[in-house]
């Protein structure tokens, strides 16, 4: 064990070490939740549009019909 004493530079150093190497898997993480976020909003915007499409056919309409003496 060595008797040197730890300085402020040190710390700061070691920080910024260990705070470069969060930062990729971060960004991985990022572009897969961006993605994940994508392909949901997607799926929303595809179900609305099946069910709408659904409904409108399902729907009784009533038909009137005018005749002109």
């Amino acid at each position: 064990m060595t008797s040197t004493r730890i300085t402020r530079d040190d710390i700061e150093a070691k920080l910024r070490e260990l705070e470069g190497g969060a930062e990729a898997p971060m960004g991985a993480a990022r572009s897969g939740a961006r993605a994940a976020a994508v392909v949901v909003v997607a799926l929303v915007v595809v179900g609305a549009y099946v069910i709408g499409r659904r409904r409108g056919k399902r729907r009784n309409r009533t038909v009137v019909e005018v005749h002109r003496l």
